[in-house]
């Protein structure tokens, strides 16, 4: 999943939830200088990945991506996945999505201090233009692709990658709004027992 699906699927603490995003950006070995609610957030941000990665509507949805770029399947539906959160967000939370947006921001702001390196270079960027609220629009998407184009080292064609949304549309929304309840009740269970078994240490 991307970065807006983590950040709502995390436990609801603002340090939880960066923990959660920091989850790509710090290694295991690094854990313990982190508070506890921001471990949480991590460890989960990894659970998240493994069940995403291995539930069969997420493998659906990778093969409908095409041949030649099936070798970035997994990034693009990561990214199309955040899409259909946004603009389906009243589905699954009550706080609208610029306001859960701009909590994420003044989090971020809060914490940048304790930030690993590469997550706060991102930062400034990423609340210039409002990242968690412009994956509603395709255009956000396309310049989420672009992004993550530059990010990867090799050449690549992710930048032009959005084809690959709007020609199985429909079926990737289906797809989504399939798997999106059974990660998230998976999420609170996970969060259940981390919660649970930190209160008995």
């Amino acid at each position: 999943m991307n970065y807006l699906a983590h950040l709502f699927l995390s436990e609801n603490t603002p340090e939880a939830r960066i923990g959660n995003l920091m989850g790509d950006f710090v290694k295991s070995a690094s854990l313990a200088t982190y508070p506890a609610p921001m471990r949480r957030g991590i460890i989960l941000h990894r659970k998240i990945d493994a069940y995403t990665d291995s539930h069969p509507i997420f493998q659906t949805s990778r093969q409908r991506i095409s041949s030649v770029r099936r070798r970035y399947a997994g990034i693009l539906i990561d990214i199309f996945y955040d899409h259909f959160l946004a603009i389906h967000w009243s589905d699954f939370s009550p706080q609208n999505l610029p306001d859960f947006a701009q909590s994420i921001y003044s989090s971020l702001q809060t914490y940048q201090g304790i930030l690993p390196e590469s997550l706060k270079q991102i930062i400034p960027g990423m609340i210039k233009d409002d990242w968690l609220t412009s994956y509603r629009d395709l255009q956000g998407i396309q310049y989420a692709l672009e992004r993550v184009s530059r990010r990867i080292r090799h050449e690549n064609d992710l930048a032009s990658a959005l084809d690959e949304l709007e020609s199985s549309y429909a079926a990737l929304e289906a797809d989504f709004l399939t798997f999106f309840p059974d990660l998230s009740t998976d999420v609170h269970l996970q969060i259940e027992t981390m919660v649970t078994t930190a209160s008995l240490c």
